[in-house]
């Protein structure tokens, strides 16, 4: 009997693994598919009603047509020109919008233009002593010394800010990914990162 409701447990949570990730996928893809057909329903109106097309098509159609227009804008905006003319927008009109400044940064940093602000891996001091805690690196200092986010667990989205000497903080070559997985985990999986460092240290002092 236990064998048997080991069985249907393990089965169970291992289908539910594999189907809610693709669930949750097609969920979100379906949510922003909407989210954009909604916005651009005036102009899918006027080509279903002049070409008589099904709106599917026209959707598509739509939104090809405003790919090509951002991709026209960006083209304009890296000759001499375009970096005037959007300069002089963007200083004298769109900064003055509030927010705009906040949503050009969000959106900069989702499509990887500039660094993430926690690109860096690093295990710190913040003690001064032997205690290491993960953290990310968020800035660095020409007096050599480094600013560093650490995050509490289970939510990595809270944390405290620390400025620290060169000496206290040591990068580690592990992915951003791993270590929130971890810190989520409330440190179960932070194997690699003691690892990294040993491995660092071994080779410094070779």
């Amino acid at each position: 009997m236990d064998r048997i409701k080991a069985f249907f447990k393990t089965s169970l949570l291992g289908g539910t693994v594999v189907i809610l990730p693709v669930v949750i996928l097609v969920f979100v893809f379906n949510w922003v598919f909407d989210f954009i057909t909604n916005r651009i329903q005036p102009l899918t109106n006027v080509l279903i009603k002049q070409y008589e097309i099904p709106e599917i098509s026209a959707d598509v159609f739509v939104i090809l047509i405003i790919i090509m227009v951002c991709f026209a804008v960006g083209v304009f905006v890296t000759t001499k020109l375009g970096k005037l003319i959007y300069r002089s927008i963007e200083n004298r009109i769109l900064k003055a919008a509030p927010g705009y400044s906040l949503i050009k940064e969000t959106i900069v940093h989702i499509l990887g233009e500039t660094e993430s602000p926690f690109s860096t891996v690093a295990l710190a001091r913040i003690f001064g002593n032997e205690t290491l805690v993960s953290s990310f690196i968020t800035d660095r200092h020409a007096d050599g010394s480094y600013t560093v986010f650490v995050p509490t667990g289970p939510n990595p989205t809270s944390g405290n800010i620390f400025h620290l000497k060169g000496e206290y903080v040591h990068p580690v070559n592990v992915p951003v990914e791993e270590v929130m997985r971890s810190i989520i985990s409330c440190g179960a999986g932070s194997k690699r990162l003691i690892e990294d460092l040993a491995r660092n240290y071994g080779t410094e002092e070779s």
